[in-house]
């Protein structure tokens, strides 16, 4: 049963005003009711958050969360489907492990959302899911359940099909185009029977996967380093009227204008990590706030478990010390990849009829030595366990 809680003297970092302000936020059943500099209201909870900062659930548009092992080896690793190199028919719900502990550990740091899905080993690996970090069903999780379709270029399916399929970036290209030519003279077989089952295609469940993007309700996920990948997702969308998300961008401070008149959404990270191949050669902290700067709509991303998920405002933090704007930096683990996943309308600010998704500090998240305090989601203080089995 939801309980109403009531929230008092918090400093608000809301994600839409740059500046905070002290105020109380009422919650009831689940959603933000109410957010003034003083409610009168009678709560099930009363909060006193004096010296404390309150932020909204923190969001990562892009991770592989609950799809990877743990500490079991490769035999609980479910983000990738390595026996064909297009899997569009995949979903990310049927592989999703809600009860590994990765999952709360990225609750109790403030990450109360993120989206998950295939990794990108297929030139289209599957479709991406968006869900609360609580819970031990994923049916019951989930805020967006098709969020996305993943593709991708660059190395990873050249490595991972070198021997099979595909050697080079043009035969990655060529693959997707491939796909999308096939799924759209699909499309037109369908609309042209009227319903007429004599007259409709034979069912291919792949192509059926593939609908929804070039019906524009869900964008391609294009996971790109370089800036040559990254114009080629741009020339391929354009090429099928699909819409985009770019996703890594690692080389994007290279291309920052070009981007920008683009305007799709960017996903920029794991940048915590070694440049092991040579399209991250030029991984770099600055990447984020110099597309921000540029006019682009920013998301900083984990890839985790490439990053762990709960440093997600670790990584926000390392951006503005490389130059990004606080509050920009704040938005690009908020409202941004709540934009960027399309589920805005729900998470990613303080807002009355938003989720309850809220995060109380001791101090800024960006910074190593803030504690975070309590955790809600959907209204409900996240707890950890008294003990974990071993």
């Amino acid at each position: 049963m939801s309980m109403s809680l009531l929230i008092k003297n918090a400093l608000i970092h809301d994600a839409v005003s740059e500046t905070p302000f002290k105020g109380d936020i009422l919650i009831d059943k689940g959603k933000i009711k109410k957010i003034a500099p003083s409610v009168r209201a009678r709560a099930d909870e009363v909060f006193d958050a004096e010296g404390l900062h309150c932020y909204p659930g923190f969001v990562d548009a892009h991770s592989h969360l609950g799809m990877d092992g743990w500490g079991i080896g490769y035999e609980g690793t479910d983000y990738n489907e390595m026996n064909d190199n297009w899997t569009p028919q995949l979903r990310a719900i049927d592989g999703f492990k809600p009860m590994q502990p990765t999952l709360l550990d990225a609750a109790l740091a403030g990450v109360t959302c993120v989206c998950t899905g295939p990794g990108s080993a297929n030139v289209i690996g599957g479709t991406f899911t968006a869900v609360k970090t609580v819970g031990h069903r994923v049916d019951d999780m989930i805020v967006k359940q098709e969020v996305a379709m993943k593709c991708a270029f660059g190395e990873n399916p050249k490595r991972v099909y070198r021997d099979k399929s595909i050697s080079s970036r043009m035969s990655t290209a060529a693959r997707l185009r491939e796909a999308l030519m096939k799924a759209r003279e699909y499309m037109q077989k369908k609309e042209a029977a009227e319903g007429d089952p004599a007259r409709m295609p034979a069912f291919d469940m792949k192509l059926e996967a593939l609908l929804p993007v070039l019906r524009r309700e869900i964008p391609l996920k294009a996971h790109a380093h370089a800036a040559e990948d990254l114009f080629t997702a741009l020339r391929i969308a354009k090429e099928f009227g699909v819409r985009l998300t770019l996703e890594h961008v690692t080389e994007g401070h290279l291309i920052a204008d070009d981007l920008a008149r683009e305007n799709v959404p960017l996903a920029v990270g794991p940048t915590l990590t070694h440049a092991t191949k040579f399209e991250l050669r030029n991984k770099s902290w600055i990447t984020p706030g110099v597309l921000d700067r540029a006019g682009c709509s920013v998301s900083i991303i984990t890839d985790a478990p490439v990053i762990p998920q709960q440093y997600l405002p670790l990584c926000a933090g390392m951006a503005v010390k490389a130059g990004m704007n606080p509050f920009s930096a704040l938005k690009a683990i908020t409202i941004n990849p709540a934009r960027h996943i399309g589920i805005e309308r729900r998470v990613g600010s303080l807002e009355a009829g938003k989720d309850a998704d809220l995060v109380l500090t001791d101090g800024s998240p960006f910074e190593v030595g803030t504690q975070t305090l309590r955790v809600y989601i959907d209204g409900q203080l996240v707890k950890a366990p008294e003990q974990r089995v071993e």
